[in-house]
């Protein structure tokens, strides 16, 4: 994290921190090739269209298709980050060059699918669709995609195995801006009352009493991790639904190859 909580004394040091240094920090936070926001999967068999829901099966031929929850929006996630609706809007019509990967890997190996192979999306879905009894509705990214046993063998077993039950989004933000509860901060004040209404866990939110409200982003690719650094993080599965876990913050370090990415191609 690009500040440590645990360093102030009062929450309003905190903010006041938060406040002096905002340009900075937003700065930093839009050039991060940002790993966030683990939600779900869902699996398709090709012949029928029948939904496994993340259960183990036999795939009948060398290719099944994946349905996969990326990302969700209006949700205060571990970076103190609230994605907005829309945040992908412009994104998914530029980019043509998404990637669904192993665990962020940018290397021949770890690449899932691409192409004609992969679908990208968004849909608004009610949240006790994953598993939660928030009120209200998240729009979801949501990848489609065929996933060959000759494109990766490794992840064709661990899908077909529903071992795969987290996904996260490889980003980086583009308009992002801070939300502070507080008249005296003008600006920032207008931010949080246009948006904390949205915001599923706004117990959180008013907790902390700030939180950054990011409008844009470029989605760069999706990828099946172990574990995701947003706790609303349910599997979707015929028998057991996801219940909140404690608050995780496994942020992956930066893979420099994105930069390549970023500078050299229209996304």
């Amino acid at each position: 994290m690009l500040y440590d909580p645990a360093k102030f004394s009062t929450n309003k040091e905190l903010i006041d921190f938060l406040y002096a240094n905002k340009r900075t920090i937003i700065a930093q936070k839009k050039a991060e090739i940002k790993h966030s926001d683990a939600i779900s999967a869902m699996f398709f068999d090709l012949n029928n269209d029948a939904i496994k829901e993340n259960q183990a099966f036999v795939p009948e031929n060398g290719e099944f298709k994946v349905k996969a929850v990326i990302n969700t929006t209006n949700f205060m996630d571990s970076h103190d980050d609230v994605h907005l609706d829309g945040i992908w809007n412009k994104s998914l019509k530029q980019n043509r060059n998404v990637m669904m990967l192993q665990e962020h890997k940018l290397q021949f190996d770890k690449i899932i699918a691409d192409g004609q192979d992969l679908e990208a999306y968004t849909k608004n879905l009610d949240w006790d669709k994953l598993g939660y009894q928030y009120p209200g509705k998240t729009q979801s990214l949501i990848f489609e995609f065929k996933l060959k046993r000759d494109r990766n063998a490794f992840m064709f077993d661990q899908y077909s195995k529903g071992f795969v039950k987290n996904h996260s989004v490889g980003m980086q933000y583009i308009q992002i801006d801070m939300a502070i509860n507080n008249k005296d901060y003008t600006e920032e004040y207008k931010v949080w009352e246009s948006n904390i209404d949205k915001i599923a866990n706004r117990e959180l939110a008013e907790h902390k009493g700030y939180f950054f409200a990011v409008k844009e982003a470029k989605v760069l690719e999706g990828s099946a991790v172990p574990i995701g650094s947003n706790v609303a993080t349910p599997t979707l599965d015929n028998n057991v639904k996801g219940q909140p876990p404690l608050g995780i913050d496994n942020e992956p370090s930066e893979d420099t190859q994105w930069k390549y990415v970023i500078e050299n191609l229209k996304i």
